[in-house]
Formats: structure tokens, sequence, C-alpha cells
């Protein structure tokens, strides 16, 4: 993939370049030709996907805002999220389906086959469906104006930071900056190169560097890793995934800010929730809020009796997770969040201004985050594991089988070498829940921090570069 080539960084300080000396007009234009062939390195045949939700959207909104009747208004919006989730089920879905009903009529006695398409699945497919269907809602729903300009409106829709991972940005949000002229701000270089460089950290010293070990761990025969051997490679998927993803979405809005553009926070330390809904609204963000706005809140989000929150807040999760990957595991992982996510609000209480109550929170605080993780933990299992049957033999080896070895031993040593740090700094940052708080720190503390950064990158390479985890969904 382009991105984790240095020829993609070449092509990008081009494109800097350039875009420093032209007007707004041209800056759109050189990003839109950009975005195209950054995702046409990949396969130029999956352009067509991009500009057939482009050009329907575009139009679908335009129609939207013109037409007089609301049976117009509503067909156009049906016309266009038919026509992202059929183009999304094709690819993604398809082969997944087709399978799983061809088992359930064969166990019932008839004998049928279904064609094989061996469909290659289009990088980042999920993410800009998503954030092109929303922009059509959006203008249904009368909280967005439709973009006259279709050259803007495709850049939107392919801007190349975020085009394959993420985050799943808002009209609302990113239309204004793309239409707008942009100026330049006396803190975007620092601010930055400081989300750039971290997202290296966390990409290249701890996600890429934890692959290895989840790799051995998770791909082995199950009758040669104890349960220690399962629990200590979970931990360290749990920190891969995190440091994968959360990487990217930091290298993503670095270069963003390089061009002027704001893109959302995706990620606020998750790993330092307390319950199930503070950790959704601390991971994948903009996935989260996505379907709370366009999934939970539209089947009646928590108005009504407590059974039907309870099935909104599941239907949700089984879709975000079905979002993921067409597979049993990413359907189960998905129920699983939603069942803790019921259960937690069965249970929650409304905390009381008391200073009884205050001191309480604080004790329960560090409790609740460590059951909070591992519960986090083992929806990580479900997520990682290849089926549903490898995912139950690794949870009973832990349950069963509690000889610690070498493995695991390398393993947690590893977690703690490599992502302990970032936690540190995390725990750091969480008082004032601020991503940004070591830009604002004494100069001394930023010297250190990166300093060791640097060092790490230079002295602690992976064996093996892996792609970004979620470029495949």
């Amino acid at each position: 993939m382009l991105f984790n080539s240095y020829i993609f960084w070449c092509f990008f300080a081009a494109v800097i370049v350039l875009y420093r000396v032209m007007d707004h007009k041209r800056q759109n234009i050189m990003l839109l030709a950009a975005s195209y062939v950054f995702y046409g390195s990949w396969d130029w045949r999956f352009l067509s996907l991009i500009l057939i939700s482009t050009l329907v959207d575009y139009f679908a909104a335009l129609g939207i805002e013109r037409s007089k009747t609301e049976s117009r208004r509503k067909l156009l919006c049906l016309i266009s999220v038919c026509t992202n989730l059929g183009l999304l089920g094709a690819f993604k879905y398809y082969g997944f389906f087709a399978s799983q009903a061809v088992a359930l009529l064969n166990a019932a006695g008839l004998n049928v086959t279904a064609s094989s398409l061996q469909i290659v699945l289009p990088v980042g497919i999920s993410f800009y469906t998503f954030q092109t269907m929303s922009y059509t809602i959006d203008v249904y729903r009368g909280s967005a104006k439709p973009v006259s300009n279709l050259p803007d409106f495709a850049l939107y829709v392919c801007f190349f930071p975020q085009l394959v991972a993420g985050p799943i940005e808002r009209s609302s949000r990113l239309l204004p900056q793309i239409v707008n002229p942009r100026t330049k701000r006396p803190g975007d270089f620092a601010e930055g190169l400081h989300l750039i460089v971290m997202g290296l950290f966390k990409k290249i010293v701890i996600a890429d560097n934890m692959a290895f070990i989840v790799n051995a761990v998770f791909g082995a025969d199950i009758s040669t890793v104890s349960g220690v051997d399962c629990l200590a490679a979970t931990y360290a998927f749990a920190f891969q995934i995190y440091a994968d993803f959360s990487g990217y979405s930091s290298i993503a809005r670095g270069l963003a800010r390089w061009m002027g553009i704001d893109l959302m926070t995706n990620f606020r330390m998750p790993y330092l929730s307390g319950t199930p809904r503070e950790f959704w609204s601390r991971w994948h963000i903009s996935l989260s809020t996505w379907l709370r706005d366009y999934l939970y809140i539209p089947l009646g989000g928590n108005r009504g009796r407590a059974l039907r929150t309870s099935r909104n807040l599941i239907l949700t999760m089984l879709i975000g997770g079905l979002w993921h990957g067409a597979g049993w595991t990413f359907i189960a992982w998905g129920l699983f969040h939603g069942v803790i996510l019921c259960v937690h609000r069965m249970f929650e209480k409304r905390d009381r201004p008391s200073r009884r109550g205050a001191v309480l929170t604080r004790l329960k605080t560090p409790a609740s985050i460590l059951v909070m993780f591992h519960l986090v933990c083992l929806g990580w299992l479900l997520f990682r594991a290849e089926t549903i049957g490898r995912a139950g033999d690794m949870l009973w080896r832990m349950l069963t089988d509690f000889q610690p070895s070498d493995i695991s031993a390398f393993c947690l040593a590893s977690v703690a070498f490599y992502a302990g740090p970032l936690m540190a700094l995390e725990l750091w940052m969480i008082r004032t829940d601020d991503p940004l708080r070591l830009m604002k720190a004494h100069w001394s503390a930023r010297a250190a921090v990166y300093s060791y950064v640097a060092v790490m990158l230079l002295i602690f390479p992976p064996r093996v570069h892996s792609e970004f985890i979620y470029f495949q969904f």
C-alpha cells in the first residue's frame, strides 16, 4: 500500500510544496487529483466505486434540496442509501452471506451450491461509504445544505489522509473547510508534526512489534500454547490494534493539519475508561457517534422502556460488529459489546453529590478501569480469532491452564516495554482529557518524550512491517 512506503512520503512532500503556492481553487483541484492517485495506486479499478458513490450522493442531495414533495425527497434519499449499501454489500458481504445460506440449506437436506465470485475487498470502502452516505441523510434531515460544486464534494468523499481508515468525517465539519479558503495558522506545523511523530511511534514501535507476537500465538496449534500464552497474546493484540488504528488516525490528522484542515479526534485514551459507555465515547469516536446518530437514535435510542433500549443497543452494536467484517467473530464481538452496554445500563446509578460518594468514586475508578480493560480484551479475543471455535478454545485454555512459559514471559515483557510508556503518558494526559497536553508541557518534558520516541524508532524497529489493520475494513 502506498501509505506504508517511502514513495508516499515523497508524494506527500511534493503535494505540500505545490499546495503552498496555489490559491484555494487550485489547492482543492490538486488535492482531489492527489487523492485519486493515492487510492488508485492500490488498484485503479476501484476508483469507479468512489466515483459512483460521489455522483449518486451529489445529485441525490441536490435533488432532495430542490424537491417540493416529501415522497420525492424520501425516494432520492433511499436511492443514495441503497446504492451505497448495495456496493458495500456486494463487495464485502456477498461471499459470507452466500456461503452461510448454502450451508443452512444443505443442513436442511437440500443439495445447493453457489458460485464463488472471489471478490477483492476495496480498501477503506466501509469508511468512505459511511462518510458519503451521512451527507445525503443530513441533507434530507435539513441539518446540512448540499454543495453545488462537484469537485469540492468529490474532495470531501476522497480526501486522501483519512480516505482509507478514517476518521469518518461529517459534512458539517469537513465540507466548510474544503469549500472556504484556508488560512495558514501559526500552530499548524508544530501540531501536525507532533501528531505524525506520535502516530509513527504507535504504529512502528508498538503495533508492529506486537504483531509478530500476536500472529505467532493466534496462529499456533492450540495444543502447543498455554492459557497464560493466550492471555498474554490477547493483551498484546489489545495494544497492537489500539496503537495501529490510533496511530493511523494521528498521522492522518497531522497530514491534514499541515494543509490547514482539522480532522476530528478519533481516540481519547480509551483503555482508561471505567464503563462500557465511556469506552465507546473514547474508542473509534467517529464510528461510534455515526452509529449513534444514524442508527441508535432513529431506532428509538433510550426513549421508551428498558427492553426496547436494550434491543436498540444490541442491534446497533451488531451492525457495528458487522461493519468491521463479514464473519461470525465480528458479529459475536458486536453482540458482546451490546450485552455489556445493556448490563451496565441496568445497574448504572446516578452519582450522588456527597463527600462519601466522591471518596467511593475515587476508590472505584482504578478497579473499574481494570475490569473494563479486561472486558475489552475478552472482546478482542473474539475480534482477532479466525473462528468462534478458536476463540472458545483459547478462552478455555485461559480458564484451565495457568502454566506460564517462555512465550508468555516474552510476550508480557514486550507489552510492558513497548506499550507501558504510552500508557504512562496517557495516565498523565487523562487528568485534563487533552490528547495534545504534551505540547503544552514544559520544554524539558517535551524534549524527554520526543527523544525517547526518536530513540525507539531508530533502535527498536519491528522485524517485519505490517499494513494498518483497519485497511481491511
